[in-house]
């Protein structure tokens, strides 16, 4: 072979080298001796890779592990935050209950002692309007009492005396149903609580009764009634005026 080189071989020389890396035991000018395998300097590895290059494997970090932690803690925090916001409200709510159970007792309390005073107003009102009525009704009672003795009795005193006999009687029957009650006896102990002594007759001599009283025990006794009393539902409301003896 000649000594001159081939301008075809290098030129594919070159073009080699711009292609990728030489080869190790193949010359520069293509021939086949050596074996073929690229050198360690010119092959490209995954660890020697520029920074940031597409080559290069980012290292592991633990980024991930601290956002889950922090994820987690914060939930925990919040669910123990809403806990407490639910146990405050529930207590609130059972004050606020509370509260309003005191205070409707008292009102329901009050209300009734209330009603109760009114029921007992009115009945007190009511009975004295009654008494009023009835001690507006007493000096009608006297005259027809006053009559009834100016007739006489009322089998002798004709038709006239049992007409007003008769009406004295009703009139008195009405007013006993509603609670009046005559006190006109005689004969018995002087209560000065419902008889007003305005006469005072002598007593029997030797301790002698007289005829037709009843004993008394030596006590004052009611000899006369000159004009009756009435208690009304069991309150004086006029005593009776009457005459002692003893």
């Amino acid at each position: 072979m000649s000594g001159r080189a081939d301008p075809a071989r290098a030129q594919w020389a070159g073009e080699a080298d711009e292609r990728g890396p030489r080869l190790e035991g193949v010359p520069a000018d293509g021939g086949a001796d050596g074996d073929v395998r690229a050198t360690d300097a010119d092959t490209p590895t995954a660890s020697t890779g520029a920074p940031g290059g597409e080559g290069a494997t980012p290292a592991p970090t633990e980024t991930a592990g601290t956002e889950t932690a922090g994820t987690e803690t914060a939930g925990t925090e919040t669910a123990g935050t809403f806990e407490e916001v639910i146990l405050a409200d529930v207590a609130a709510l059972t004050a606020q209950r509370d509260e309003y159970l005191d205070a409707l007792q008292r009102l329901k309390a009050d209300f009734d002692n209330y009603r109760k005073r009114v029921a007992r107003l009115q009945e007190e009102q009511a009975s004295r309007a009654a008494a009023d009525l009835v001690g507006k009704l007493l000096p009608v009672l006297d005259n027809l009492d006053l009559a009834c003795a100016h007739l006489g009795a009322e089998e002798a005193g004709g038709e006239e005396a049992r007409a007003l006999g008769q009406a004295r009687r009703q009139l008195l029957d009405v007013l006993a149903k509603e609670g009046l009650e005559r006190v006109d006896a005689v004969d018995v102990p002087f209560d000065p609580t419902v008889h007003d002594a305005v006469a005072h007759a002598p007593a029997a001599h030797d301790g002698e009764e007289p005829e037709g009283a009843m004993s008394t025990g030596g006590e004052h006794a009611v000899d006369e009634v000159m004009r009756a009393g009435y208690r009304w539902r069991g309150q004086v409301v006029r005593p009776a005026m009457v005459r002692v003896r003893g």
